[in-house]
């Protein structure tokens, strides 16, 4: 089965989850907190550098969750929503506290199946250190997170074109780094052996094109 169709699959079964939960089933809604809380934890943590403030931001972002299963809304949109809400929380808990956004972030290595752009997780790292907050936010919702552009603009409160234009700036600099210079000083176009893009299982990300 491919990729495609396994992610299909998965939101299917996401959405299931939701309107059962959304009809008062508790085993449901605990189904969904198993799945997404490792995954929301890493996010917030990427925005705070704090597991403390992470761990809490993201409990109390569970209780608004929770109390908006209350009031009907799309299933598809269950993952955006309570991703923006750990947003939110992790921010105001950074305000709270008097603390400032770390700069340590996305220190996970990343694989892919079908290589067309592969950046190692040191390049990654690199990367991002250089970024705005918001493209780097933006760069790890949509690589590491699986989110659509649709699904980020809901979270970070922008148009999807904005995503986009994030997103696109974010891959262009990356592509300068990983890809070395030709003769004529230009990025190569050519992929030389050990480039990481000729090994899709040497720790790297495939920086596929944004539609």
């Amino acid at each position: 089965m491919d990729a495609s169709r396994t992610t299909i699959d998965t939101r299917a079964k996401e959405e299931k989850l939701v309107l059962a939960a959304l009809a008062g089933n508790e085993r449901a809604f605990e189904a969904l907190y198993r799945l997404y809380q490792p995954s929301l934890l890493r996010f917030s943590y990427r925005l705070c550098n704090d597991d403390t403030l992470a761990r809490d931001a993201v409990q109390d972002a569970w209780m608004l969750t929770l109390r908006s299963m209350k009031q009907e809304f799309p299933p598809h949109t269950f993952r955006a929503r309570v991703f923006k809400a750990v947003r939110w929380r992790t921010f105001d808990q950074i305000r709270r506290r008097g603390k400032n956004a770390g700069d340590e972030l996305f220190e996970e290595t990343i694989a892919d199946e079908n290589p067309e752009a592969w950046a190692t997780g040191d390049q990654l790292r690199r990367l991002i250190k250089a970024l705005p907050s918001s493209e780097g936010e933006a760069l790890y919702l949509f690589y590491l997170e699986d989110l659509s552009v649709a699904e980020i603009a809901a979270i970070q409160d922008v148009p999807s074109g904005t995503v986009k234009s994030r997103l696109a700036r974010a891959r262009s600099r990356l592509k300068q780094q990983i890809e070395p210079p030709n003769d004529t000083g230009e990025a190569s176009t050519d992929s030389p052996k050990g480039d990481p893009r000729h090994n899709p299982r040497n720790d790297s990300i495939k920086l596929e094109i944004v539609k």
